[in-house]
């Protein structure tokens, strides 16, 4: 027969090899067909039409019942790559955005009629639930054929200079989305070049972004480019969520699960992506449960795909601008004017990057100084050397990360040692590096370069003077807590600004006085980095993220 669609180059052989192709992509039983029909809707389609279409709102999971569908990967610029055709009855379509009801990232196309069961989104989270052993199938196959798609490439489309500090923003918010994208080199590529005498860009145009439906932005923000994408939600302004939760790191991430998983109706906000500062953690070894290690990325999106699968509303990026409690109901009010009414409200917003008092310091800020370390800056540093300051855990998980990848990492730290601010796992692997030096009692005073950092200065205890040449510093100091926000609702704060709970907040309300993670504000939780006295550990914050839905069901009990 032949091929409405064209035959695109094909991918297929090698997404065969994958070592995991029987996971991501099974074909369900007989049986599986029959127990889903109680789920699904019976759809028809003809040849020469699309199941659903890159940047389109996909209406759910279509499990096949006869005739074939090609998965195609294209980027804006119109390549497309096959990555896989159905052809058997019991396979089925999409991949984990699904739940969350997220535009496709891949083209489905019809090229032999075909009749479906179409589960919705509401229906695939039925189906995770009440049929569990078929869900999990269900729910492997959805996630690695989204971190497929992510590590092909193709999606969104970046253009510009490799050491353009917004690019790189761009490229991390993508990266912690787990949302497809190409970068091409402005100043050598030659699709990058021809596009550019075709737009004619201007030089504060850059960098460029490319949609998949179409849409050119020029020098977008991480909130432009979600918009462009569809990634941002809708929050029903007339609906009461039994709890809001504003932020989704680890925290935030542990009370949504839960929150959910108990039946309560919840909506969780983060302005950047999930797993706050553990998510741009290159490994975390001394979390329960995972001898090897498991990179923050990695454990805030498993935790953040439970989250929907037991039904939470999750908006990414939506960022609070304040918290108003004069009403009947608390709500969050979102920088974009919407407002977010609940119940209940939980603060885990965490804490943000301190930084160092160091004239020039925001100048250099995305061309040569991280607060993080990815794969992404770890290319950028590949066999150079590397300035590191920071003494806790955080630390020490980016030395041992980067120094695979750097020539030399410079650890400076004020103190005499690590041993009282990190663990002694890390200290020992960070010994044993032949290409780690520790600089001890040391103050960085300066940074040096034009358009992008070249040198930076620092002291020793002794006075004594030095530098070191290199293109990146990245800087571990510790944090402060995102708390601004919370000024409208008057909610209590520590010298230092993070939250009183419990026992700790002066004058508690009287129904509020057993509560330990309450605020002096009622039905106003805190938990995690942003609560004062609590402990800066992943277990720690999932820990309160678990234990502050108890006092939710106590607090929504006695107000009815």
């Amino acid at each position: 027969m032949s091929d409405f669609f064209g035959a695109p180059e094909s991918d297929e052989a090698s997404v065969r090899d994958h070592p995991r192709h029987q996971q991501m992509f099974p074909v369900l039983t007989e049986r599986d067909v029959e127990r889903l029909r109680h789920f699904g809707e019976p759809c028809r389609h003809a040849s020469g039409t699309l199941l659903y279409s890159a940047g389109s709102l996909c209406p759910g999971v279509f499990v096949l019942l006869s005739g074939r569908v090609r998965i195609v990967s294209r980027d804006a610029l119109g390549h497309e790559r096959v990555l896989c055709t159905y052809t058997q009855r019991g396979a089925f379509t999409s991949d984990v955005t699904q739940l969350s009801n997220k535009p496709a990232v891949v083209d489905a196309q019809v090229i032999e009629d075909v009749d479906a069961l179409l589960l919705r989104p509401d229906a695939l989270q039925a189906v995770m639930i009440s049929e569990a052993d078929l869900g999990e199938t269900i729910m492997r196959a959805l996630i690695l054929r989204r971190v497929l798609v992510f590590e092909r490439g193709q999606g969104v489309v970046l253009v510009g200079s490799s050491n353009d500090a917004r690019l790189l923003d761009l490229q991390t918010f993508l990266r912690r989305n787990v949302f497809p994208s190409t970068s091409l080199d402005a100043e050598g590529n030659a699709e990058a070049l021809a596009l550019l005498e075709r737009l004619a860009p201007k030089p504060d145009d850059f960098p460029l972004v490319l949609c998949p439906d179409g849409a050119i932005l020029r020098n977008p923000d991480a909130g432009q480019l979600a918009s462009c994408l569809g990634l941002i939600p809708e929050f029903d302004p007339a609906h009461a969520y039994d709890v809001a939760i504003v932020g989704s790191g680890p925290a935030g991430l542990a009370t949504a699960v839960y929150a959910a998983s108990e039946g309560l109706s919840v909506a969780a906000i983060d302005c950047r992506a999930p797993g706050g500062q553990a998510g741009s953690s290159s490994r975390i070894e001394n979390y329960l449960g995972f001898p090897t290690g498991i990179t923050g990325h990695a454990l805030a999106g498993r935790a953040f795909v439970q989250a929907q699968k037991f039904g939470a509303h999750i908006g990414i990026p939506c960022e609070a601008m304040a918290l108003h409690c004069g009403g009947a109901l608390p709500c969050v009010e979102l920088t974009d004017g919407r407002r977010i009414t609940a119940r209940t409200i939980v603060i885990a917003t965490g804490a943000e990057y301190r930084r160092p008092d160091i004239q020039d310091l925001a100048r250099f800020e995305g061309n040569g100084v991280y607060y993080w370390a990815t794969p992404i800056e770890a290319r950028l540093c590949r066999k150079e050397p590397v300035v590191l300051v920071g003494g806790g855990n955080s630390a020490g998980q980016a030395v041992v990360f980067l120094a695979s990848h750097a020539e030399h990492v410079h650890l400076c730290i004020r103190g005499a040692s690590l041993r009282h601010s990190m663990s002694h796992y890390l200290i020992e692997r960070i010994m044993s590096l032949s290409n780690v030096t520790l600089h001890v009692r040391t103050d960085l005073t300066a940074l040096e370069g034009d358009a992008r950092l070249e040198r930076v200065h620092y002291r020793r205890e002794d006075g004594a003077a030095d530098s070191v040449t290199t293109h990146h510093l990245f800087v571990f100091i510790g944090a402060q807590p995102n708390g601004r926000w919370l000024a409208t609702c008057g909610v209590a704060l520590d010298s230092k600004g993070f939250v009183l709970t419990g026992p700790q907040v002066p004058q508690p309300q009287p129904e509020a006085g057993a509560m330990s993670l309450q605020t002096s504000v009622a039905r106003v939780f805190a938990i995690g980095d942003v609560r004062s006295g609590s402990i800066k550990r992943v277990a720690s914050a999932v820990g309160e993220g678990a234990a502050v839905v108890a006092q939710i069901h106590a607090c929504l009990a006695e107000t009815g």
